[in-house]
């Protein structure tokens, strides 16, 4: 299925960091560690942020609007050159470098769209493939890889759209969001050349930080094991840059955006404690584990069917604070690390199914806290390859992209803040998106793109039940 309305391409740039600049005028290497190299086949995160604007027209977009989103994001990419350059694989390196030199940029796309801008930024159900129009796409080669991309979408007298394409092996959901605010930050405030950033958004570049503790090379052991991965492809050279293409993407997926309230956490955490004898009550139930662990039940229930077949859930949490030392927040990169979790469906479907997936994914987190980041590390790829492994639809994978920490509306360019977040790459990977409820409610707010009948019944049941 083609989206209906497709986005009219306005022009293509490059935009380099500040010039006339020292920053931008040396010459920037970064290594990748271990938690970058977990990711490095794996497809990007896209995002966008929807920002409404009632005197968009053409002429005030290319006037004023633009030309300021696009001063201020060369001024922000002094601070983040890793973001202008490209991930490189030099024939002296071990394993991939970021790269950046001097006149490298970010691309931009500017385009204008005709698309309902009302509907694509609300919760309601539309068609998934009417955002595919306004996102970037990542240029990836043998022999390099852009960091990200980025397209600014006018609609007109209505608002525009930014979006990024972040690959993911360069940046997580906490750097791409800083990079975000640090934009919207320089944009709003006007500033000029040498205007410092605020510290928790000055991005901490020194990977010296990140240890392996472990003792077993493990950036070289994931390196390795993704080589190994995809060596049968003849068409891939030993270090091709090339990422994994979308095979599992399915068709015909509608998207929709469900609130969470804390008052619906209460009853959610109450219901789990009373299935519960008084000896198996220290669960861990957070918002983020009870929003899993009850969208997730939703879901398997949603889709019906076979009973026995498998559910691989996962999410990945941020590790900045759990290492020792602590590595600072605005720490520039991947530092993150993934837990996963296999059951039968039949567990999710049953009366009980939701008290069931809390006490999974709680599980999953007091591994985390109680063994620490490092647990099972040496083998924290392989459900990834044995799952790829596995026929189209005989395993049903649910993960988590973002996070309602990461204040993804927290973006503000000096034009109000995001309408809308969206992560357009959950209907590629199988994933719920996760952010904090816009109106700053202290809820929570989730992203789903399922087949129309699975959204339907998904609807039809949510919160019904608490």
């Amino acid at each position: 299925m083609a989206s209906s309305t497709t986005a009219k391409i306005l022009g293509f740039t490059r935009i380099k960091p500040f010039p006339d600049s020292p920053k931008s005028a040396a010459e920037l290497s970064l290594p990748l560690t271990f938690f970058d190299i977990y990711w490095f086949k794996l497809p990007p995160v896209e995002r966008l942020f929807f920002y409404q604007l009632n005197n968009s027209t053409p002429a005030y977009f290319n006037s004023v609007t633009l030309p300021k989103l696009k001063h201020s994001l060369s001024l922000t990419l002094l601070h983040y050159l890793p973001l202008a350059g490209n991930l490189k694989w030099p024939s002296t390196s071990p394993k991939p470098i970021i790269l950046y030199t001097p006149d490298d940029g970010v691309s931009l796309t500017v385009a204008e769209s005709a698309a309902d801008f009302n509907l694509l930024s609300s919760n309601g159900i539309y068609e998934a493939v009417e955002l595919h129009p306004l996102k970037p796409a990542l240029v990836t080669s043998d022999d390099s890889a852009s960091t990200i991309a980025l397209q600014i979408t006018l609609f007109p007298n209505m608002g525009f759209c930014i979006g990024i394409t972040a690959h993911h092996a360069v940046l997580d959901g906490k750097t791409t969001t800083s990079f975000m605010k640090s934009w919207a930050y320089l944009c709003n405030q006007g500033y000029t050349e040498n205007s410092p950033l605020p510290p928790e958004l000055t991005p901490f570049l020194d990977r010296s930080v990140i240890q392996d503790v472990t003792g077993l090379d493990l950036d070289m052991l994931y390196l390795n094991q993704w080589l190994a991965s995809v060596g049968s492809d003849s068409d891939t050279k030993d270090k091709s840059l090339k990422i994994l293409p979308n095979e599992g993407e399915a068709p015909n997926l509608v998207r929709a955006t469900f609130n969470i309230s804390p008052e619906d956490f209460k009853k959610m955490r109450e219901r789990v404690l009373a299935t519960l004898s008084d000896s198996s009550k220290q669960l861990h139930l957070s918002t983020f584990v009870l929003t899993f662990a009850y969208v997730t039940s939703c879901i398997v229930k949603a889709r019906g069917g076979e009973r026995d077949r498998t559910v691989w859930i996962g999410f990945t949490a941020n590790c900045r604070a759990r290492l020792d030392p602590p590595v600072p927040e605005n720490y520039f990169g991947n530092c993150n690390t993934v837990f996963t979790d296999l059951s039968k469906a039949r567990d999710f479907m049953d009366e009980n199914g939701f008290a069931f997936a809390a006490k999974r994914v709680s599980n999953m987190v007091k591994r985390l806290i109680d063994k620490g980041v490092f647990d099972g590390a040496e083998e924290k790829l392989k459900p990834v390859f044995d799952v790829g492994k596995e026929p189209a639809g005989s395993v049903q994978v649910i993960t988590v992209a973002g996070s309602p920490r990461f204040d993804v509306y927290g973006s503000d360019f000096g034009w109000g803040r995001p309408w809308k977040v969206e992560v357009v790459s959950i209907d590629k990977n199988e994933a719920i998106s996760m952010a904090e409820s816009r109106g700053g409610s202290r809820g929570v707010e989730v992203g789903l793109a399922l087949k129309k009948h699975e959204m339907e019944r998904f609807s039809s049941m949510f919160l019904k039940d608490v």
